[in-house]
């Protein structure tokens, strides 16, 4: 940068404080006085979050962020994240016998087994349906793994490295603090301030803005993450917030914090979603704590319908539980980046938490401003891009949600309006009618705009029951004995696995244990790519 560039980012919390960490890595903030990155944050608003579910994506942002991956799940409560299980979506309860019948299958992160000349979709496709096992359990050894309750990986695995693939959970306050920490230690500078006024210049961008406590801040670039108060480029010309409510009807969520019932107790390693009947609700495992959350559409239950919903779920002896209920409008901006302000995080949109979206998006935009931002010349002159990448982004995941509840069987009215072909987006529709005659695949997808593969869509419609049609074309797949006993490796490895990783609760245990044990800490270090993992 041939002059001095300041980048103004107002808010902290995950959005704003993620934002400075990988800014000040990315332009090595350190190495140049010509830079300067700022973070405003009011002192007086505090992170939404009782428990942040994470994608895969999250473990190359800390390790580029130089965050040492221990000291992140120590400092933050974090656990591991498998995949997401998901309960009641296909149809209700039913009642058996004595007890009922509830529908249940795991969407993991690992990829589904691939083999170069042969292709296992179509083979279990073809088995009879009474007779297979589930999909994720027949195509990756994670759900034998998750479900037994074993963790990712073992103590002796290099930082961020493991056998299957994962993410986290984490207490986002705790996150905020962690990245805030970092972020000074890279250079950023830290001012908490109320902001109390936006002023524009003449040609529509924003010349400087006001606080309370220390007056004026003027900056090249402004980046809002002040949440949905959106309180910078709110101010600023542009397309409106574009609302996909007509699609995504959920716009409310009751919310709350629980003690887990003992320190030794199982520890999941998924995201528990549980369909309701107006919505679902989610359950994180942290260390110490769960944090669960009842998503629901206004339209369709009352607030005082999810909170019996919610009491429900947490069963009599947290009755009392303190309950936040947390409004939102499902949607993004469709110019995210206007004249000199970028939104990043709530500011910039929000959809539903199923998926753990949220994160993802801030990670994308992140990334993208990082790769784009100008070294000299008009600050913003890559919004155009950013704004068409970032918008197909929403779409594709908004796409990917619905796919969640155009599939279910469920006959509570909200179920029912998930059917309705005017709430299904246009191109989901149209790939739900090829995918009724071959499964989904690579070339159904834009991935440099997609959170998703599809092979996530895989675990999604399968999981439902979808059904695919390939008896007419059975002889197009005369590998069916090899195929078998690819199948049965699978498992036999999978069996393995289960019994090789240590349990969830075990491997947490032994990542605090090493806090105290500064000569193990000290030895521990990534492995080079050249080395082999134990």
């Amino acid at each position: 940068m041939s002059s001095k560039r300041r980048i103004l980012i107002v808010g902290g919390g995950t959005a704003g404080w993620l934002t400075a960490c990988y800014l000040a890595k990315h332009l090595r903030l350190a190495e140049r006085p010509h830079l300067e990155i700022t973070v405003l944050e009011s002192p007086e608003i505090s992170v939404i979050g009782v428990g942040e579910g994470t994608f895969p994506t999250i473990r190359a942002t800390l390790q580029t962020l130089g965050i040492d991956e221990w000291r992140f799940v120590r400092e933050t409560s974090a656990t591991f994240k498998q995949g997401i299980r998901f309960v009641d979506w296909a149809h209700a309860p039913e009642p058996a016998g004595e007890g009922e019948t509830r529908h249940q299958f795991i969407h993991p992160f690992e990829a589904p087994f691939y083999a170069e000349d042969l292709n296992l979709v179509p083979y279990w496709l073809l088995q009879p349906e009474a007779e297979r096992p589930p999909f994720a359990q027949a195509m990756t050894l994670q759900h034998r793994v998750a479900a037994a309750g074993r963790a990712p990986k073992r103590l002796s695995e290099g930082a961020y490295a493991a056998p299957l693939n994962y993410a986290y959970h984490f207490d986002a306050m705790k996150l905020a603090r962690l990245l805030g920490e970092h972020a000074r230690q890279l250079g950023v500078r830290h001012v908490e301030a109320t902001l109390s006024g936006v002023a524009l210049n003449a040609g529509g961008a924003i010349d400087h803005i006001e606080t309370l406590q220390h007056g004026r801040f003027e900056a090249d670039l402004f980046v809002d993450c002040t949440g949905f108060r959106a309180e910078l480029i709110g101010h600023l010309p542009g397309k409106p917030f574009r609302s996909v409510r007509d699609t995504l009807f959920a716009d409310r969520a009751m919310t709350c914090k629980i003690a887990e019932p003992s320190p030794d107790a199982p520890l999941e390693s998924f995201t528990i979603a549980t369909a309701h009947e107006a919505g679902w609700t989610w359950d994180i495992g942290l260390n110490g704590a769960r944090g669960i959350g009842c998503v629901y559409s206004s339209s369709h239950l009352s607030d005082e319908r999810a909170a019996e919903i919610l009491r429900q779920y947490v069963g009599r002896e947290h009755a009392d539980v303190a309950m936040r209920r947390i409004p939102f409008e499902a949607g993004y901006r469709e110019q995210p980046w206007v004249r000199n302000c970028v939104a990043i995080g709530l500011s910039g949109g929000f959809l539903e938490p199923l998926e753990s979206t949220g994160l993802v998006l801030i990670e994308a935009a992140v990334g993208m401003l990082a790769e784009m931002l100008p070294h000299s010349g008009p600050i913003d002159a890559p919004a155009r891009r950013f704004n068409e990448l970032m918008s197909a982004r929403y779409e594709n995941i908004i796409n990917f949600l619905k796919l969640h509840y155009c599939l279910s069987r469920r006959t509570e009215p909200f179920w029912q309006d998930n059917l309705q072909a005017a709430s299904i987006p246009e191109r989901l529709a149209e790939l739900l009618a090829q995918w009724r005659l071959r499964p989904p695949g690579r070339f159904d997808f834009a991935l440099d705009t997609e959170a998703f593969a599809f092979f996530n869509y895989q675990y999604i419609l399968y999981g439902m029951g979808f059904e695919t049609q390939l008896e007419a074309a059975r002889e197009d797949f005369p590998q069916a004995e090899q195929a078998r006993k690819l199948f049965a490796k699978i498992q036999r490895f999978a069996e393995r696995a289960a019994t090789d990783l240590p349990s969830h609760r075990a491997l947490i245990q032994q990542i605090h244990a090493l806090a105290a044990r500064p000569a193990a800490r000290a030895a521990r270090r990534p492995l080079a790519a050249s080395e082999p993992t134990p």
